[in-house]
């Protein structure tokens, strides 16, 4: 189990050396809590929720959640407690023996309770909890007298001992899953609600057997010992292989640690009586506004979500117990009102007397979250600004996914259907297990995740798969909850589909299916087809693209809805990193107002263009060099005439030359391949005389660092006709469209410069060539001449560079790439391993660094602004998408952000939650 290396030991703690009485452990029960809502930092979701709710008067079992700071002290102390903080946790258990009314270690009345993990954000399944903790071979009996329910007792027992053994013992949970399951055959039993207390018994000891010879030991029976090993369990769960990676998905920091819940068991399995479930407050799927989960009769919380039986949908709990689901509903429908979201919670049903044990904000899918978000607001239940700040901006691109073409769809013939747990389309070749998810995912194949039932530790496979399907589990099981959260598409509970996984097949109506045919699903319906399904563009994508009326969306609407109140609280602008006339049209339909950069040289690699743009590198003399650009001239001058038409007036940043000049010939090796062949072949004509005089100019042209070569500013300076070509057709295509009567605001923007003289040997030829330029064309055009700091020197010398710029825009994928010295190109080599290491968080080519890179941007705003207070400010990195980002840029006081055409509608959003102060993920 991955452990953080044990710091130097100390006997105590900061606050006890201070003198400070700290508190650590905080109580809940009887209708008052030591905590509230508010305390998520220091209490978890988890303890955080369950001290609100006890304050509400709800029916919540007594307990004490141990606070996430002893989880950091118990990292800090090399995997101890210090003794006050035992002290303290002692004394809360006394209090909850009171509450209780049971003692813990009791033969005649024993305290029983659950040891659960609870951090800040909500990971499901990804720590580790315990259950009748308190059990031992006297207090079973006890147990057992008490209730005068044998089999309740032992069935409890096994439970305990099976969850211990695993998370505390680390003893794998094959090796008691064999033994059950030898006793289950024995007993011909099909379920394990059908073993009677003589064979839970004989299971009991099966398990004791597996302890001593896996773990050494005889498993524990003194109470106070099982406690404190397993609170330590949940909080080395906390650096598990699973908890890590899931962190390291959603940009969640190791630092915050996990909570520890205590709490006293109830108990959903003494049988016909009793239950246990999760739900929701609405549809986390589909957003609908209906009550939504699933039950086990005599069954314990895990049973629902390990996916072992399939529950039965909540609303059939008002024909068994409808007193007890009455009053859920009554529940559930406050808690909601209370938190003024969708709430996920659990609860458990004994004897008829309901229990929650848990709320929280329900994950849900990014279609789900736009239309409980909207609708919320429609109910009155919450205003616009709090709607904008339900939504996580990662989500939204969820809604832009394709779906299946539904002519292709109906041709195929359905083989089976499962629980719709997810929507979207997924097609793919089937895999088998996570291991082999990632593999084949690396390799650039679409993989559909194909398991009996997911496991946390399948983590991994499921974030790179296109899709999960699963033959068992209902609508809550691991598989579904975490698909909805990642947007996964996931069908589950397919129980027609017989797996074998160590054969890497499965079985469905008489068909065998291998690892790596295709399977297709829709996680909307449920409909699962062997094939591959071609796809269609999403709902939203179709209104875009004018293929579908937007009144005929009901998800359009909602959409723009949200968009246009995020759009009322933002700070920033948002503009688009767009190329090519059809891209910033895109650009435009999804909200951008701005182009914040276009890649002149990405318009080079268009049909016919690639062989003038090579004349012109190949070219000996300035001479022969102006005729190649005289013909690339009009390609140029039309392409930014048709991006300046779709962005309708608003401002267009286009960007001179950028990339080695190299990039655009023949590869050297296959250069020097074809020159041998010729050779030969004894072809000494013209053809073999090109080769090898494009071979002499690659070779002329090599560098050994190109990314720190002949590129960008340099390109202009070396070339300066190169500027005045690009100048002019900037020039002419605005002319051509004010004498239409159009709007337009060129920006032309000189990368790397990290010499003021760099720039203003640019801009002057700039300046020079519009000037002529409006003049031939009788037109005044109002253009402005900035800069795109990407170089670290360009930053710390803004002040003197802003004197001649009238914008900056950071290039933070240069900017990081020379602030670390990392090759963007080459990090993903080793960057995993840095990440593994915690030597980084985060990927800082995704993430801004902003300690380091962060410093720098900061560092340029104020320098810049200051030589120049109305100089303005942006960014077109890879980071102007990036929600976490968007919410530092505007903190810094940038301007805009420049996102791709397909992030627009996440930056719109993210922008506003940084308006407001909210960090994406709190």
């Amino acid at each position: 189990m991955s452990k953080r290396p044990a710091g130097k030991k100390t006997t105590r703690t900061r606050a006890a050396r201070s003198g400070a009485r700290k508190k650590y452990v905080y109580f809940f029960g009887n209708g008052k809590a030591d905590g509230n809502r508010t305390m998520k930092d220091l209490l978890g979701g988890k303890g955080s929720g369950l001290a609100e709710m006890t304050n509400a008067g709800l029916p919540v079992p007594p307990g004490f959640t141990i606070s996430t700071e002893v989880c950091s002290i118990y990292y800090r102390e090399g995997a101890s407690i210090p003794a006050a903080i035992n002290r303290e946790i002692d004394d809360q258990v006394k209090k909850l023996e009171k509450a209780a009314g049971a003692t813990l270690g009791s033969t005649e009345n024993p305290l029983l309770v659950s040891v659960r993990s609870g951090a800040k954000f909500s990971m499901p399944g990804m720590m580790d909890t315990i259950l009748n903790l308190g059990l031992n071979d006297a207090a079973v009996d006890g147990l057992k007298r008490r209730t005068s329910n044998g089999r309740f007792a032992f069935d409890s027992y096994r439970r305990f001992i099976q969850m211990f053994g695993n998370v505390v013992l680390e003893i794998p949970k094959d090796a008691f899953e064999h033994e059950f399951e030898a006793v289950k055959k024995s007993a011909r039993a099909r379920l394990d609600t059908d073993l009677d207390e003589t064979a839970l018994r004989d299971v009991v000891s099966r398990y004791k057997t597996v302890v001593r010879k896996r773990a050494g030991r005889s498993f524990p029976q003194e109470p106070r010992e099982q406690l404190t090993m397993a609170r330590d369990a949940v909080f080395r769960s906390w650096m598990n292989a699973r908890a890590i990676e899931y962190r390291r998905i959603y940009d969640i920091p190791d630092h915050i640690g996990t909570a520890v819940n205590v709490q006293m068991m109830v108990f959903g399995n003494t049988g016909e009586r009793s239950a246990t479930g999760v739900g929701f407050t609405r549809n986390p799927a589909t957003g609908a506004h209906e009550f939504y989960g699933e039950f086990l009769i005599n069954a314990q919380g895990e049973d629902v979500v390990a996916g072992i039986r399939t529950p039965q949908p909540i609303r059939e709990l008002e024909r068994v117990m409808p007193k007890a689901y009455k009053q859920l509903r009554e529940i559930t429908t406050r808690l909601e009102r209370h938190y003024k979201d969708v709430q996920d919670f659990e609860f458990t049903i004994q004897d008829e007397r309901l229990f929650m044990l848990q709320t929280r904000s329900g994950k849900r899918t990014g279609f789900a979250a736009v239309v409980i978000a909207t609708d919320l607001v429609s109910e009155k239940l919450i205003s616009p600004k709090e709607a904008v700040l339900l939504v996580d901006p990662e989500s939204l691109s969820q809604l832009l996914a394709p779906g299946f073409d539904p002519v292709e769809w109906k041709k195929i013939p359905t083989v089976t259907r499962g629980l719709p747990a997810s929507p979207g389309a997924a097609s793919g070749q089937v895999v088998f297990s996570a291991d082999h998810a990632v593999e084949w995912a690396a390799q650039g194949k679409p993989v559909v995740l194909v398991r009996r039932e997911t496991v946390p530790d399948d983590i991994h496979g499921m974030f790179v798969a296109q899709g999960i399907l699963t033959a068992t589990g209902g609508m809550t099981s691991h598989a579904a909850v975490v698909g909805r959260q990642m947007g996964k598409p996931s069908v589950v509970g397919a129980g027609d589909l017989e797996i074998n996984e160590s054969a890497r097949q499965f079985r469905v109506k008489g068909q065998t299916v291998k690892e790596g045919d295709f399977v297709s699903f829709d996680g909307l319906t449920g409909e699962v087809k062997l094939a591959r399904v071609a796809s269609k563009p999403s709902e939203i994508l179709q209104v875009v693209n004018k293929t579908l009326d937007p009144k005929k969306s009901d998800l359009y609407r909602r959409f723009n809805q949200l968009l246009g109140w995020s759009d009322q609280f933002r700070r920033m602008g948002i503009r688009a990193n767009a190329d090519l006339p059809d891209q910033a049209e895109l650009a435009y339909a999804f909200g951008a107002r701005g182009i914040g950069l276009c890649r002149t040289e990405h318009m080079f690699f268009g049909e016919g263009r690639i062989p003038i743009v090579q004349k012109m590198i190949l070219a000996e003399t300035e001479a022969d060099r102006r005729k190649a650009l005289d013909q690339l001239l009009p390609m140029q001058r039309d392409d930014f005439y048709g991006v300046f038409k779709a962005m309708h007036g608003e401002a267009v940043t286009i960007r001179t030359i950028d990339p080695p000049l190299h990039e655009f010939l023949p590869k050297r090796e296959d250069l020097m391949v074809d020159v041998a062949r010729l050779e030969a072949a004894g072809r000494n004509g013209a053809e073999l005389e090109e080769k090898k005089r494009l071979l002499a100019r690659v070779e002329q042209l090599h560098e050994f660092n190109p990314m720190l070569g002949h590129r960008g500013v340099r390109l202009g300076i070396t070339y300066p006709e190169i500027t005045e070509m690009q100048t002019r057709a900037i020039i002419e295509a605005a002319c051509r469209l004010a004498k239409e009567g159009g709007k337009v605001v060129p920006e032309i923007m000189i990368p790397l410069v990290g010499l003021v003289k760099e720039l203003r040997d640019q801009k002057a030829i700039v300046d020079r060539v519009a000037s002529e330029t409006m003049k031939a064309q009788g037109v005044k055009i109002k253009y402005l001449v900035g800069t795109m700091i990407e170089v670290p020197r360009g930053a710390m010398t803004a002040d003197q560079i802003a004197a001649e710029a009238q914008f900056f825009s950071f290039g933070t994928n240069d900017l990081t790439q020379l602030t670390f010295g990392f090759s963007r190109d080459d990090v993903g080599k080793f960057l995993r391993v840095y990440q593994e290491k915690k030597i980084l968080e985060r990927d800082p080519f995704a993430s801004i660094d902003i300690e380091g890179v962060g410093a720098i941007v900061r560092t340029g705003v104020q320098l810049g602004r200051r030589a120049r207070p109305d100089l303005k400010i942006g960014i077109c990195g890879e980071h102007g998408g990036d929600p976490s980002s968007i919410h530092f840029f505007d903190q810094v006081g940038l301007d805009y952000v420049s996102a791709s055409p397909y992030r627009v509608p996440v930056a719109r959003l993210a922008a506003a939650q940084a308006a407001l102060s909210v960090k994406v993920g709190d």
